[in-house]
């Protein structure tokens, strides 16, 4: 184990040479004052948990002889007993220990638990989104937090280098005449719908900003990824369904989000209707899909469709080329509320928000006449970069408070 606790050291001094981006997303501060011994940061591959880690590495004040940074997905880490790891590394000083891809490792829970238990040592590890963390003696010991992909909003931070405001869901919705000049204030480049056509294609994920040129062939390896290992692994799918499930998101890429039934979908996919729901559930998990049901279905008062969304308009840009702009509008729309917001789809207008706000999502010559006389409803608008009364532009719901 000391062999392994040298070697570990030896790879973390490498990765504190590689270059780590500046920027710290909007978790690093609830993560940096987290009073948890163990403290878990969840979600999607390649969406910058390895960075969040080694920015609260960087910021900590401790020697390096006690604090490290470890992935159980090296081969160094197969069958090794995360307890045993780490306590050896707290024998010798260790007080500090950030891990990440904790599903790699064997009986994950039950070592943690035991860390917590037994040694005096705060951590740090991350998860891939699809884990479910089914223990509840376990869940009580740990603080957990959902790191998503990056916000319109973040995108802009980091496109321009600059600092921007978030804001609650009712400050959009009554005060969004006075939020949008405030926010052209602080953009270098006043061009808000040239940003937001860009960001609709590219940007969710950080390592954009690492190889532009490369970036949907990375989004396409880490679904690839996601499929492959995660949900193989988590889930105990066999290789030969995995390619049921790219199908599958292919098809909901394809299509508009109520096209085709379960019936249809089942068939197109070759699977059956019981198998499909089961892979519906796996692919949301993974948050490579998001799933809204309609607003009945609280009451279970009647048989609807659901509608199956990409989690982010980028996954169009790797899995399908003929993109339907009334889809994207409102796969940016559900992405960007659904972290924070209950969401239902409804008959009248296009989504019900947390029981009270009703939505129409269109273009800028959307009419308001098919919710005008619906209480507390709003025209929600693309292709428009100011709105006015209950017309609110559809980028500025990238700046919602909760993902950014």
């Amino acid at each position: 184990m000391l062999q392994l606790l040298e070697n570990a050291k030896r790879l973390y001094a490498l990765k504190q040479n590689q270059k780590q981006p500046k920027y710290k997303r909007y978790l690093f501060d609830n993560l940096l004052h987290s009073p948890a011994k163990l403290t878990a940061v969840y979600g999607s591959r390649g969406i910058g948990k390895t960075t969040l880690l080694m920015q609260l590495l960087d910021n900590s004040t401790l020697p390096n002889s006690s604090k490290l940074y470890i992935s159980c997905d090296h081969a160094m880490f197969q069958g090794v007993s995360l307890f045993e790891f780490a306590d050896e590394f707290s024998k010798r000083g260790g007080e500090f220990l950030c891990i990440d891809e904790i599903h790699e490792a064997d009986n994950f829970e039950q070592e943690l638990k035991s860390i917590y238990d037994f040694l005096d040592i705060k951590v740090y590890f991350t998860g891939s989104s699809a884990l479910h963390l089914t223990s509840p003696d376990f869940a009580r010991r740990y603080s957990m937090y959902h790191l998503y992909p990056l916000s319109f909003k973040e995108y802009l931070e980091l496109t321009f280098d600059i600092s921007l405001a978030s804001y609650t869901l009712e400050d959009i919705l009554n005060n969004h005449e006075n939020l949008v000049p405030s926010i052209f204030q602080r953009l270098p480049n006043k061009k808000i719908l040239k940003h937001y056509d860009a960001f609709l294609k590219v940007g969710a994920y950080p390592f954009y900003f690492e190889d532009r040129a490369k970036y949907i062939d990375r989004i396409n390896e880490t679904i690839n990824t996601i499929l492959h290992i995660d949900l193989s692994k988590i889930f105990s799918i066999q290789a030969d369904k995995i390619d049921s499930l790219k199908k599958l998101l292919i098809t909901i890429c394809s299509s508009e989000p109520l096209e085709m039934s379960i019936e249809s979908l089942a068939k197109t996919v070759g699977i059956t209707k019981s198998t499909l729901y089961k892979y519906i559930s796996y692919l949301g998990d993974a948050e490579l899909i998001n799933h809204i049901t309609h607003e009945a279905k609280r009451f279970k008062s009647i048989r609807k469709s659901d509608k199956l969304y990409l989690s982010n308009t980028n996954l169009f840009e790797a899995l399908c080329v003929n993109q339907d702009i009334g889809t994207l509008r409102e796969t940016f729309f559900v992405s960007s509320l659904k972290p924070s917001h209950q969401l239902y789809y409804v008959d009248k207008g296009d989504f019900l928000i947390d029981e009270k706000y009703t939505v129409e999502i269109g273009g800028k010559n959307k009419s308001y006449d098919q919710i005008k006389d619906i209480p507390d409803s709003f025209l929600v608008s693309d292709d428009i970069e100011i709105g006015y009364g209950n017309k609110i532009p559809l980028w500025l719901f990238g700046f919602l408070k909760g993902k950014s």
